[in-house]
């Protein structure tokens, strides 16, 4: 085999390169997680800010100031989630975002377990392995650069 070339005679791509053709696949995946998330935690952490107390209360009895925290950090997260990418202003900060949202996610897995929730808490679960992926891809496999 040559330098320079595949197995095939095509030429070789550099080392971290994808192939022409993964690369929009994944990128549109990335995509397509990123606002789906966005949207799944606009609406979680929008309800967290807007209900009232007692609509917040669960079997699990937190503190009504804390969870209107974690409704603006969801909120934050989900706009990190897709406008750095749109704007191209600090892309770096959606894998910082993603990450974040995993945060808050393992910490929902736990309260749902704890009150004896497994379905929820396999949904939060779902949710976070979601936002791991776009935290990874966004770092690692596709980032984005202005």
């Amino acid at each position: 085999m040559t330098e320079g070339k595949d197995f095939r005679g095509r030429p070789a791509l550099e080392d971290g390169d994808q192939s022409p053709i993964r690369r929009p696949i994944k990128t549109y995946a990335l995509w397509i997680v990123q606002v789906l998330l966005a949207l799944l935690f606009l609406f979680a952490g929008g309800a967290k800010l807007v209900l009232p107390p007692e609509a917040l209360k669960g079997p699990v009895p937190i503190p009504v100031l804390f969870l209107r925290f974690i409704g603006v950090c969801e909120v934050l997260g989900a706009l990190g989630l897709v406008l750095p990418g749109l704007f191209r202003i600090r892309p770096g900060l959606t894998p910082l975002a993603a990450a974040g949202l995993v945060i808050i996610m393992i910490g929902a897995t736990v309260v749902n377990l704890m009150s004896g929730a497994p379905a929820v808490a396999l949904i939060t679960l779902v949710v976070g392995v979601l936002a791991t992926f776009v935290a990874y891809g966004r770092w690692k496999v596709i980032p984005q650069h202005v």
